[in-house]
């Protein structure tokens, strides 16, 4: 690695002064990624702000919603509302919630397919959205589910905030708070992951918010997650894995790599789709 300065704010106001005064500032939250890159000599920020030491940023909040019976026994559960989790709350945090298993378990079993333990106890939701690779899995699971980012400065929509391959609308002196998800009515992630990386090839995300079903794809897109309208379509007139079965994917705006063509892509944009429907429905 090359040198750097090292900053260990305790809270939100020092972190963002630090990211706007210190000279090529890197924020560090669980460090999967920005690690990795500097050790490579990839990256080489002349300061890293380590948000470790942040405190009120590791929460999973649910609010809003009613009691419903539970379809497998054991009484009642809540159901609809809102869930919040924090910007450094752990992957494996997510993914053994038990409000998470409650209000959304489509999010619970995302994270756990997220990389193996090392990386799921390390990584961070909010990292994770801010790095915006293109083969992870939390973008896709914020814009099916039409989640909202909060940050120190704004709330951005889902839709809004992933703008390309490892970019967002995040500004320079802009950080990520928590993530607010609405609890769809019946949610599912269906991933067809690299062997070797964990990372997604296709993972597809079906949220069905009361009607209006909404479609993200990630590890497939030249330019990051993307929607598929005819899905959503056809999946809102009718929830069934069958209603999407013609539905065919451009293959010439899909990622073709030593790991998968285009059009094999294109495929399992499909295949997963369906397996997403089958086990929300």
């Amino acid at each position: 690695m090359y040198d750097f300065s090292f900053h260990r704010p305790t809270t939100v106001d020092e972190a963002v002064k630090q990211l706007r005064s210190a000279e090529d500032a890197k924020l560090l939250a669980g460090g999967m990624t920005l690690l990795p890159t500097m050790k490579m000599r990839l990256a080489a920020p002349k300061n890293i702000v380590d948000l470790g030491a942040v405190t009120g940023l590791s929460s999973i909040e649910h609010k809003g919603g009613s009691l419903v019976m539970s379809k497998t026994g054991g009484g009642t559960v809540l159901r609809g509302g809102k869930l919040t989790i924090g910007a450094l709350t752990r992957h494996a945090a997510v993914a053994e919630s038990a409000e998470v298993r409650e209000t959304i378990p489509a999010l619970a079993s995302l994270a756990a397919q997220i990389g193996d333990p090392a990386v799921r106890n390390r990584g961070t939701i909010g990292g994770s959205i801010a790095n915006n690779d293109p083969s992870a899995d939390y973008p896709a699971a914020c814009v099916a589910l039409n989640a909202t980012i909060v940050t120190n400065k704004r709330e951005i929509a889902a839709d809004d905030f992933f703008t390309g391959l490892f970019e967002t609308a995040l500004e320079a002196d802009e950080m990520i708070l928590r993530v607010v998800f609405p609890a769809p009515s019946r949610a599912a992630y269906a991933k067809f992951r690299n062997p070797a990386s964990r990372y997604a090839m296709v993972g597809v995300f079906v949220a069905d918010h009361s009607g209006e079903v909404r479609v993200a794809v990630t590890g497939a897109g030249q330019s990051g997650v993307f929607r598929v309208p005819a899905m959503e379509e056809r999946l809102t007139a009718k929830f069934d894995a069958d209603a999407i079965g013609g539905v065919k994917i451009d293959a010439s705006n899909l990622v073709s790599d030593i790991h998968a063509a285009a059009d094999y892509r294109a495929h399992l944009v499909g295949v997963m789709a369906r397996r997403a429907v089958q086990t929300a429905a």
